[in-house]
């Protein structure tokens, strides 16, 4: 059995095989033909942080590979109420075939995954968003862009960060991020990445310089300045990221035909322009929606794996 808590935990063959399952489901799905891949399986999505896409897009994704999704918000279940993690998870995994979980703390979620029965998926903790990851990568794939690939990551040195880190390390592609002085990534996290990026030839680079950082990038990206419970530090935020806002001016430092992703919710005016944003958006909102395709590859992929 596997679970899906970061990409650290897994080998390139392994994201790329994922990914290469989650073409073959866009594809039957665009198709309108839904295989049951996983039928009468229930997903049990433990959400104590709100979200539009991740639960939209488990929800959806279960209920095409015929199964069903349970919603559990810290307001339904005893978690939320001073229940030990493990109890909980020991309870949910006898009950549900697989959990995905939404929350505020990584080391949480992998205590909660060390005494479940069934593989558990990280939503998105404070350092990690495997799942968008993912979709990410797919979208990179559909754009022809994997080849030579360098993507800058302007922003915020957070989950996303770390996640591209691991991404990046374990495909070896290129990765140059610029994150404000005081925003920088986790030092163990980027270690971590380092050590993976010498046996797959990845060239990480970290500044505090976006111009440098996105010099002849294939794909920018970006994050939101102020994520959920941190809207108390909006404005100094804001302040202190001055500068990395990814507008006409920092793309075209890019190379001429490079993309622009996002993973949303976007904030036009602080880390992207609407005019970058709006030209952008197509492929915007198709990172968006292979939020929905990864995933289903990824509950295929470890339902594939428990049942072996």
């Amino acid at each position: 059995m596997r679970h899906f808590l970061t990409l650290k935990d897994y080998s390139k063959d392994e994201i790329l095989e994922i990914i290469d399952l989650a073409v073959t489901i866009k594809k039957e799905t665009k198709a309108n033909i839904f295989k049951k891949y996983m039928p009468n399986k229930t997903l049990g999505m433990i959400f104590e942080k709100s979200s539009t896409r991740t639960r939209v897009s488990f929800e959806t994704g279960i209920y095409q590979l015929g199964g069903v999704g349970l919603f559990l918000s810290s307001n339904d279940i005893q978690l939320g109420r001073g229940e030990p993690i493990s109890d909980t998870s020991r309870v949910i995994s006898r009950m549900v075939d697989m959990i995905m979980i939404r929350n505020d703390s990584q080391k949480e979620l992998e205590e909660f995954a060390s005494y479940s029965k069934v593989p558990v998926i990280n939503g998105l903790t404070d350092k990690f968003h495997p799942v968008q990851l993912m979709a990410d990568y797919l979208t990179i794939l559909e754009c022809n862009k994997t080849e030579n690939l360098k993507v800058a990551y302007v922003g915020d040195g957070n989950n996303m960060t770390h996640s591209w880190l691991m991404l990046a390390a374990k495909i070896g592609f290129d990765l140059s991020i610029a994150t404000p002085i005081g925003y920088e990534v986790d030092s163990e996290i980027l270690a971590t990445a380092l050590a993976f990026a010498k046996e797959s030839g990845a060239n990480i680079t970290v500044s505090n310089d976006p111009e440098v950082a996105v010099v002849d990038a294939t794909v920018v990206t970006t994050d939101t300045w102020v994520s959920m419970g941190q809207e108390e530090q909006k404005e100094k935020r804001v302040k202190d990221f001055n500068g990395y806002i990814v507008d006409a001016h920092l793309m075209s430092l890019a190379q001429k035909d490079a993309i622009f992703l996002h993973c949303l919710p976007a904030y036009r005016g602080y880390e992207v322009s609407e005019e970058i944003f709006e030209s952008h958006s197509e492929i915007i909102f198709s990172e968006a929606e292979n939020r929905l395709h990864a995933q289903k590859a990824i509950m295929v992929w470890l339902d594939q794996r428990r049942d072996s």
